[in-house]
């Protein structure tokens, strides 16, 4: 049991924390594909200039995502899922480029959120092994994580 006033008993809390986080935006994203395509279409020509995207291609992108998301949140296979859930959110951060060159314009402000979540998605990959909480893929050890 890992004891939760030592470094290695907050450190897993913390991370499923991010995690949960973490998937509840990217759960909303992925849902945007399925309730609104048409919306997810002119995100995709607005940020990444790819142009007349079917409702069934947007669909299509929302069951990849979907499945990436719900293997993060579960934390199976943690370098391929925590890893696609960091790229996929560090695209959309750097595509947004523009709109923190004008963060003054509504609704751009809004936009500087994505940077902290970057670091959140950078920080639970880069300590994927002490993630350890109601994962299925438990990483290290209990007693390795214990500080």
């Amino acid at each position: 049991m890992i004891n939760g006033n030592t470094v290695g008993g907050r450190v897993p809390l913390v991370l499923l924390l991010l995690r949960l986080s973490i998937f509840v935006v990217m759960l909303i994203w992925v849902l945007d594909k399925f309730l609104k395509p048409d919306h997810a279409s002119q995100v995709f020509a607005a940020f990444y200039g790819i142009q007349g995207l079917g409702t069934a291609l947007i669909y299509g992108i929302g069951i990849v995502q979907l499945v990436i998301v719900l293997g993060f949140v579960a934390g199976i296979k943690k370098t391929w899922t925590y890893g696609a859930v960091l790229l996929m959110h560090a695209v959309s951060t750097i595509v947004s480029f523009p709109r923190y060159l004008d963060p003054f314009t509504a609704p751009n402000i809004l936009f500087f959120a994505a940077w902290p979540m970057l670091a959140a998605c950078f920080g639970v990959f880069y300590l994927r092994d002490l993630d350890t909480l109601f994962v299925v893929e438990k990483g290290r050890s209990q007693k390795q994580i214990n500080v």
